[in-house]
């Protein structure tokens, strides 16, 4: 299991960690803000037994690693991976076809809060991200997934390709997103599914490419040549919810 230090910025992000039931080492409070989120993150602090400290405005924007704290920012403990096999138990235990995503690429931690976030809403079990070349769990991961990395489970991985081998042996069926692929709506996206998602400049790569058994296309008609891959993620994500619950 990998732990890292957890920083936690901004007050809705900070009262969902403590209600989820993450271990909050220490939050910094700006000193003499009595506001009402301020007044709630205060009395969860004291419910948990959580070390308060009442600090500066300059001292949270030394810490700050978001530039966007709101006054507040807490430790988590530790932010612990998944494993894979944490992540087929939960489809298990729900008596659902597994459902993933497999993020390759993936550099930008807006791009992996939003998709963690579109994971959770879409019924996903989880999230499997590559070791090499993508961002980790950092603090502005956890606040662009709002709330959704408490709830939805990553897992980190060596070899992604070598990942989807062996989850095929399961009986998993992969899709990945790229422009030269068979339109969405005419794949057969039930069942067991991992669905593939890379960045927007060099999309999947070739060896995690050739190990998925269909390539999915967006149709698109605008003027510019892609979308952001989170908005992938989250457009295709829906195709296999639509086709999920047809």
């Amino acid at each position: 299991m990998g732990y890292q230090e957890f920083t936690i910025e901004g007050r809705n992000a900070v009262i969902e960690a403590f209600r989820s039931g993450k271990t909050i080492d220490k939050v910094f409070i700006l000193d003499g803000c009595q506001d009402g989120p301020v007044m709630t993150i205060k009395r969860e602090a004291k419910k948990h037994d959580t070390l308060m400290k009442f600090v500066t405005k300059e001292r949270l924007d030394q810490m700050s690693e978001t530039g966007r704290h709101q006054g507040v920012i807490a430790y988590a403990a530790a932010y612990e991976y998944a494993e894979v096999e944490d992540i087929l138990k939960r489809a298990e235990e729900a008596g659902e076809a597994p459902f993933l995503f497999l993020l390759d690429n993936i550099e930008d931690p807006h791009n992996l809060g939003a998709i963690i976030r579109t994971a959770n809403l879409a019924g996903a079990h989880g999230v499997i991200i590559p070791k090499n070349r993508a961002v980790g769990l950092t603090a502005t991961v956890a606040r662009t997934s709002a709330g959704a990395l408490n709830y939805t489970p990553v897992a980190k991985v060596t070899n992604l390709a070598k990942t989807i081998e062996e989850l095929k042996e399961k009986g998993m069926w992969f899709v990945c997103a790229d422009m030269d692929g068979t339109r969405m709506y005419d794949l057969d996206l039930k069942g067991p599914i991992g669905l593939v998602i890379g960045n927007e400049g060099s999309g999947v790569g070739r060896l995690v490419k050739e190990k998925c058994d269909m390539v999915a296309s967006i149709p698109m008609k605008g003027d510019i040549d892609s979308l952001n891959a989170s908005v992938a993620a989250g457009v295709l994500a829906y195709e296999i919810v639509r086709q999920r619950l047809a």
